[in-house]
């Protein structure tokens, strides 16, 4: 499983000036009221409190301070503080001269460094850059697997043959889906309870910020789906109506994929879509909110 998207953020007048260095082999410090020089620069005082300003040019080249397999915390030269990145080096040691390795194509970002790598520099600082770097995307990826319980495993094979079931405490009788140990009473759920395809919007939001990789054009709707027969709602969309049209107890059916594309996976459900049925009651599901 694969989980991807552009994180981006502004970055101020502090980080914007240090970006737009970076782009231009530069390396800007943060001088504080105590007199030390931070790389990379803080935004604010850590004794004052107040707004840093003062930022000065240093060296791109420096010590190793501390190092691991493959990283390594460097202090540049007319710095204070050592900075975390890449070490290329066949034998890293603490002490170990080294120099900023630039980046054949730079754009402002904290990549601008591909490394450091043994060596000394040439002693020559790069011109003052002119326009800060406003906006920093970072692309993020986690890719992890995970190994499911017993109840998850039965919960998926039925998602597989286009079925959903929960799983029923035997203390307090309550069903659960997707399957799990019961949350008030601390013991497995046991037996099986075949589930509906259909159920009642209990909460929901509606999404209008737009964002990079999204599916679908906001406004849209994420919903709360209590199941018929269930003790707990599914989060899932609700398509097929105007996103001002959702409301809570709006009675709502599955949307299954084409079967082709099944596999053990909640996504064979697309989405939720209404039924025409009237609402249902808020006391019905004013216990599963």
């Amino acid at each position: 499983m694969s989980i991807a998207f552009d994180y981006t953020r502004s970055l101020g007048p502090v980080l914007g000036r240090f970006m737009a260095g970076l782009r231009d082999r530069r390396v800007l410090g943060a001088r504080t009221s105590d007199g030390r020089v931070h790389v990379p620069p803080l935004e604010f005082d850590p004794v004052t409190m107040e707004p840093v300003t003062d930022l000065v040019p240093v060296s791109a080249g420096g010590v190793v301070v501390s190092w691991t397999t493959g990283w390594a915390l460097v202090r540049l030269d007319g710095a204070d503080t050592p900075m975390l990145h890449r070490l290329e080096a066949d034998d890293p040691h603490t002490g170990m001269r080294v120099r900023i390795r630039w980046a054949d194509q730079r754009t402002g970002h904290i990549q601008d460094i591909s490394g450091f790598e043994p060596g000394e520099t040439d002693g020559s600082v790069a011109a003052a850059a002119t326009e800060p770097v406003t906006i920093m995307t970072v692309p993020i990826q986690l890719d992890y697997r995970h190994t499911t319980s017993h109840e998850e495993d039965r919960y998926l094979r039925a998602l597989a043959e286009g079925r959903i079931i929960g799983q029923r405490c035997p203390a307090c009788r309550k069903v659960y889906v997707p399957p799990r140990v019961c949350p008030a009473d601390g013991v497995a759920t046991v037996e099986v309870v075949n589930l509906p395809d259909r159920g009642t919007v209990t909460t929901f939001c509606v999404v209008n910020v737009p964002f990079a990789g999204q599916r679908l054009t906001p406004p849209y709707v994420v919903a709360q789906v209590l199941l018929d027969g269930a003790d707990i709602p599914i989060p899932h969309l609700v398509l097929g109506v105007q996103a001002g049209d959702v409301r809570m107890g709006l009675r709502v059916a599955a949307v299954w994929r084409d079967r082709s594309r099944w596999s053990a996976t909640p996504e064979n459900i697309a989405h939720f879509e209404p039924t025409g049925e009237p609402d249902a009651p808020y006391e019905t599901y004013a216990e599963h909110l």
